[in-house]
């Protein structure tokens, strides 16, 4: 049975935004608790990826709660957060008014992932963590995160993954299927809402197809970054600086 959650082609941006409407207050403390803590790490090794410091311009897609987001504008760059989701968006907006960062170094702005509202050649770091995956077409979402990024700027996508390993997969699917629903049931009453990430995951290529696509469009350098045997996974490339 599909994930009540889950809708191909036009209808994946509504059901996409109910489900972070019916998440957001608690999509941290869940993504603790499904990954025990790693996501942290990862989205660490995102923000060290990208490379950005004073002076330079960062745009975080799909930011979320605003994790990537704030973590960039802390290394000093001129970040944007962008999310399709109002509820997710307000819970980011919250953090940032209780930390310490200026809040001239962080604008948070409701949009769509695949018709961005920024010129060509306007970031040096377009970064997008668990985003990826949920939109109706990621070719384009992927295609909208090169066109903005300016010649040499870093293209960074940290996503749930597929293991090469047969086992291993099977081992880490099982987790989805069962584990992180019952997560999602107990500590958010929706068990609905956390067995999206298998139903997507099955129609997303993952990192090994985001790898090759890079290449057709030939970025440089691009790269995997494989983590817990390719359970979640990050794809790095850079701009052609003479395209």
């Amino acid at each position: 049975m599909s994930n009540v959650f889950y809708a191909p082609g036009k209808q994946r941006a509504a059901r996409v935004g109910d489900l972070f409407a019916s998440i957001a207050r608690r999509y941290d403390l869940l993504n603790d608790l499904q990954s025990f803590g790693f996501h942290r790490l990862w989205k660490r090794r995102v923000v060290e990826l990208a490379q950005v410091k004073s002076g330079t311009r960062a745009l975080d897609l799909c930011c979320g709660t605003g994790d990537i987001a704030l973590a960039l504008a802390q290394r000093g760059a001129e970040t944007t957060g962008l999310d399709f989701s109002e509820k997710m968006l307000e819970v980011a907006q919250g953090r940032l008014q209780n930390s310490k960062l200026n809040p001239q170094n962080l604008k948070l702005i409701q949009g769509d992932a695949q018709q961005l509202p920024f010129p060509d050649n306007s970031f040096d770091a377009v970064t997008v963590g668990y985003g990826l995956r949920n939109l109706s077409n990621w070719e384009s979402g992927l295609a909208e995160m090169v066109r903005v990024a300016k010649p040499g700027g870093r293209i960074v996508i940290l996503e749930f993954g597929k293991p090469e390993n047969p086992l291993w997969r099977r081992l880490y699917f099982t987790h989805l299927r069962c584990s992180v629903p019952l997560i999602g049931l107990l500590f958010c009453g929706n068990a609905g809402a956390y067995a999206y990430i298998l139903e997507s995951l099955k129609h997303y290529p993952a990192q090994f197809a985001v790898q090759e696509k890079m290449r057709e469009m030939q970025l440089l350098e691009p790269r995997i970054v494989n983590f817990f045997g390719g359970a979640m996974a990050i794809n790095f490339a850079r701009k052609p600086i003479n395209p």
